[in-house]
């Protein structure tokens, strides 16, 4: 089964958001936990995520990939915007909780002058202060398109980040079409080496969700813009392949392309007519 979504606004809550997704065609759905461009959360209702829980058991629904703000940088320079990420994650696991068993994907975070090796040891040290043997969430980074001091643009800084972090059973990865292909890897004409790389140095094992994007940029640009379906460098066939390999086509995909619900529900459609159910 193909389970595939988008990014849906939480601000109505966790049933809402069932209902949208089921609206747009889609049985899996990515939201952020709180304002992407700040710090502040609306508080969890029980009875909402209580009837959303029955509603996707109903429904059938695939593991939810939970976003983390974007001003949620674990490797500042700032000490005190490290401390505010820090505390924005823990208060984010808590909150998961109201949905268990469930995905949460961040940016690894910019490093600003401080260097890679820095930068990944900060974010080590916090999701080791942060993560608990009783939580449920699995916890992912994200591959990365490789913009300015961003880490998680190569397979090596993501394994690095697990080989540091002390739960790694509450640990995993996140790839992203589009930065996959602005980083440098070529998953149009390859992409059976790309996974096979993946698989070398970080793990098919730790690869829990896919972003399927396509790219406004060419290869290597270092810029990620996501494209429409189709209408970017990647293409409708290349990501085709992408939800059909054997390798992938277990995970759960979330769309994060530049679209309103109708757009949406489209592309959807589309990669519901793409994918081979046989298999």
């Amino acid at each position: 089964m193909l389970y595939i979504g988008c990014h849906l606004p939480s601000s109505k809550g966790y049933l809402a958001m069932g209902k949208h997704a089921i609206s747009l065609g889609a049985n899996t759905f990515a939201f952020f936990t709180r304002n992407p461009r700040g710090g502040s959360a609306k508080p969890v209702k029980e009875a909402d995520a209580a009837a959303f829980r029955a509603l996707a058991q109903e429904q059938g629904f695939g593991t939810l990939v939970a976003h983390a703000p974007y001003t949620m940088n674990l490797c500042s320079a700032d000490p005190s915007i490290r401390e505010f990420a820090r505390n924005m994650l823990a208060d984010d696991m808590l909150r998961m909780e109201y949905t268990p068993n469930q995905y949460y994907n961040f940016h690894p975070g910019s490093h600003v002058k401080q260097g890679v090796e820095t930068g990944i040891q900060q974010i080590a040290e916090a999701l080791n202060r942060v993560l608990t043997k009783e939580q449920t969430t699995t916890v992912l980074l994200e591959g990365m398109a490789g913009k300015g001091s961003e880490i998680g643009s190569r397979f090596e800084e993501l394994r690095a980040i697990l080989d540091c972090v002390e739960r790694k059973e509450k640990m995993g990865v996140c790839l992203d079409t589009c930065h996959l292909w602005d980083a440098g890897f070529d998953v149009v004409n390859d992409l059976d080496g790309v996974l096979e790389k993946f698989d070398r140095i970080v793990g098919l094992e730790n690869l829990k969700a896919m972003h399927i994007n396509d790219s406004k940029n060419p290869i290597g640009s270092h810029k990620d813009r996501h494209e429409k379906i189709g209408e970017g460098h990647i293409g409708t066939e290349a990501l085709a392949r992408v939800i059909n390999h054997p390798a992938l086509r277990h995970l759960p995909f979330i769309l994060e392309t530049p679209n309103e619900d109708d757009g949406y529900a489209a592309e959807i459609a589309l990669l519901r007519s793409l994918y081979n159910e046989s298999d």
